[in-house]
């Protein structure tokens, strides 16, 4: 496996200062937020991608997933989101994704992420279930052409916050063209076994998310071993299932110090059986 960071953490820098950093911090990749201040697609032209392409080489590194989970640049973390009610702020949301998938194929990225959805805000479950299977349906040709996996990522609080909803959802899916991004920390949040779903979910993850989470299970991304989760059944899962991918570090939750962040996580896992083992042999 190979080990990424989140740009996600590094709001404070240029997304070409964060990719020295990381570089430098010991990984072999970056997850590219594709939102302000660092790669939100109407903000960047052919001398920007290329730009990026150039950093990229420059420092040997590959981009793990780009992330277009949130948007800022015009809403917030989850607005406008694949349920609003207003159609209007649903179409920015899909131009958003069907942006991203350009620039992952001009970056050479083989999936993006995506949110579960949205917060439901009062929504009736089964409408934005409909609502969201329609937005995904209409990126669906683009993800096939230019092939970028689109994965969603179950989080709390959100329309879809585990495993039985997220399998119940991409009943309908394609399992080529949507996938899962397994974030480690968010399972846990929820009640489930991260290691055992690992397991279960196999046949749809297409990159991993890694923090620690609070003993409260309380959705708050902490550095690597300051809380509760057990790494080394996580880590024995995902090479049972074969998995060879990225795992990408998110904590953007530290932007007040992501530099520190992301070298504790390389830190941490060197010392560490599984990840020396995994990451570092």
């Amino acid at each position: 496996m190979k080990l990424a960071f989140s740009s996600n953490g590094f709001v404070r820098y240029s997304l070409l200062e964060t990719i020295g950093l990381l570089a430098q911090a010991g990984y072999a990749g970056i997850e590219i937020m594709a939102d302000a201040p660092h790669a939100y697609p109407p903000h960047l032209g052919q001398k920007e991608i290329k730009e990026i392409r150039l950093a990229l080489d420059h420092n040997r590194m590959q981009v793990s997933n780009l992330s277009s989970f949130m948007l800022r640049a015009i809403g917030d973390i989850y607005h406008p989101s694949w349920i609003e009610a207003d159609p209007g702020l649903r179409s920015k949301r899909i131009e958003h994704t069907a942006n991203s998938i350009e620039l992952a194929h001009e970056l050479g990225a083989e999936t993006i992420s995506t949110g579960p959805g949205g917060p439901l805000d009062g929504m009736a479950p089964g409408e934005a279930m409909k609502l969201f299977r329609d937005g995904l349906r209409q990126i669906e040709a683009l993800a096939a052409k230019r092939k970028v996996r689109v994965l969603i990522e179950p989080e709390p609080e959100l329309m879809i916050e585990n495993s039985e909803q997220f399998k119940e959802f991409c009943k309908e899916m394609d399992p080529a063209i949507f996938g899962l991004n397994f974030d480690i920390g968010h399972f846990f949040c929820v009640g489930e076994d991260p290691a055992a779903k690992i397991i279960e979910l196999k046949d749809y993850i297409g990159h991993f998310h890694l923090e620690d989470i609070g003993r409260s299970r309380v959705h708050h991304h902490i550095l690597l071993g300051d809380g509760a989760l057990e790494f080394a059944p996580i880590f024995e899962a995902m090479e049972n299932i074969g998995y060879d991918g990225f795992v990408t570090v998110e904590l953007y939750t530290y932007e007040d110090r992501p530099v520190e962040a992301a070298r504790h996580a390389v830190d941490f896992l060197k010392n560490s059986p599984y990840g020396a083992r995994h990451f570092f042999s």
